[in-house]
């Protein structure tokens, strides 16, 4: 019984098919060229002895020549065992074997092609039919290198949060954080432990009302209540449920990841909180002057008080007395204004996170950084600290195009041959300077002479451009 087409093995679907309908010798060639990104015909020894073209990414490739060329001349020397697999190519198992080579080119760049082989009759010829894998190529190195990026990015934020951590736990002043439902502990210091008479570790994942007695916890709820609702709360006085110590207690909300956390802190009745003996303050000193970040503190208007070695590099002062005294805006802000948006929302916030920003060192050379801040209201001297690092996320290279852009300026080069370039052009500025204007009044809170400062602009010209933009009710 005649076997079916459909069950055919593999190789034996040409061969059954009636003489009257086989493929002529120009179809075939016409097929290879259409299904193949490249076609080579080669000898026994490896010489091209017909090729054919049908990707332009490869048509370079034919334009040097490949005729009468040895195959292993055309592609890295990587390459060439995958060659010599492919020119042994089996007539009797004619399974495609797929082997991906890289051809140089005359530009010095290289093209991954993707090639399976047959054998042509018994001349020894053998034909080899490749896929241009340059798209793929280019999608994975995309892919690795926003993966670096991810990875760079990530360290950077662990190293901050560790930075972070470290502070609290050195830090001399009692504070708890708690989350605002269910007024669980999420993280306590060391110092926080001594006051309430428990280990760190078992005050975590507790409820904070544990830790003080039941006849104050009316009053603690209330605090909670209040400094989660952002209502002003004098400090309250609560008596510990472990030593019966007796605290002024106080609190500040922030946002993190959606929640809302409080973070309190504790003095003792007679101001005499539990702190860290002599060795541990040096302890921080040294760890102050051992990292590698930037690191400043100032007081509360901006004087700087202490900077490590690391800023000291970043700015190229000579010594840590050349700069104590002195505003940190002198060498932090792209302008006086920067600085003054950072003490603002330090000041209603108590703490700032990835700001992006610029230092000029004593040269007046300006680089982008980047910079976290907390600032501490309270205690023996009021004080913020800041921690700055190269802005690393701009180290990655990208091109500006029409995707980058958002609407509708993305569509402005679909206008290319229908609209002067100067339309296209001034169209562009007007959306880019109303972006610029968008972006400088929500950093300043909507202060329009602090954006006009920033923007380099006159007042008179920002409210100009703003009623230009149908933004003169912007509030």
């Amino acid at each position: 019984m005649k076997t079916s087409r459909a069950s055919a093995k593999r190789g034996e679907f040409l061969a059954e098919m009636p003489p009257s309908t086989q493929l002529a010798s120009s179809q075939v060639d016409s097929l290879i060229a259409q299904i193949s990104d490249i076609a080579l015909v080669l000898d026994e020894k490896g010489t091209i002895c017909d090729a054919s073209v049908g990707s332009d990414d490869l048509m370079d490739l034919a334009q040097d020549g490949l005729l009468g060329k040895s195959w292993f001349d055309v592609v890295t020397e990587e390459s060439h065992p995958k060659l010599t697999d492919l020119l042994v190519a089996n007539d009797t198992d004619p399974t495609a074997r797929w082997r991906q080579v890289t051809h140089r080119r005359e530009n010095g760049s290289d093209v991954p092609v993707k090639y399976a082989s047959i054998k042509l009759g018994a001349n020894g010829h053998v034909l080899a039919v490749g896929k241009n894998m340059q798209a793929i190529a280019e999608m994975q190195q995309n892919l690795v290198q926003t993966q670096l990026m991810m990875e760079r990015e990530y360290a950077r934020m662990q190293g901050t949060e560790n930075l972070f951590r470290l502070l609290f736990q050195l830090s001399s002043e009692a504070i708890v954080v708690v989350e605002t439902v269910g007024k669980t502990v999420v993280e306590a210091n060391s110092v926080a432990g001594k006051c309430l008479g428990m280990d760190p570790k078992d005050i975590v994942g507790s409820n904070i009302a544990q830790a003080f007695a039941s006849e104050c916890r009316d009053a603690l709820q209330a605090l909670l209540s209040d400094v989660a609702g952002n209502v002003d709360h004098a400090p309250v006085s609560l008596t510990s449920n472990h030593g019966s110590v007796t605290f002024w207690v106080s609190g500040s909300p922030f946002r993190h990841a959606g929640k809302v956390f409080l973070i309190l802190r504790l003095e003792a009745a007679d101001n005499r909180a539990p702190a860290l003996d002599d060795s541990s303050h040096s302890l921080t000193e040294n760890v102050i002057d051992a990292l590698r970040i930037a690191f400043v503190i100032t007081d509360q208007s901006g004087e700087v008080l202490r900077a490590n070695d690391a800023f000291l590099d970043m700015i190229q002062a000579a010594s840590e007395d050349q700069i104590v005294g002195r505003r940190l805006s002198r060498w932090l802000g792209r302008s006086s204004v920067d600085f003054s948006v950072i003490l603002a929302n330090l000041k209603e916030h108590e703490l700032l996170q990835q700001f992006s920003t610029s230092v000029r060192n004593q040269f007046d050379i300006a680089f982008d950084v980047t910079l976290s801040a907390v600032s501490v209201p309270e205690g023996e001297q009021p004080c913020i600290g800041f921690i700055i690092q190269n802005d690393r996320s701009r180290e990655l290279s990208f091109s500006f195009s029409s995707s980058a852009l958002p609407e509708p300026a993305g569509n402005l080069t679909e206008l290319v041959g229908r609209v002067p370039m100067k339309d296209i052009v001034s169209e562009t500025t007007d959306i880019i300077e109303k972006l610029c204007i968008e972006a400088a009044l929500e950093l300043t809170g909507n202060n329009r002479a602090s954006a006009a400062e920033i923007l380099g602009l006159s007042r008179q010209s920002l409210y100009v451009k703003l009623r230009r933009f149908g933004m003169g009710d912007r509030t």
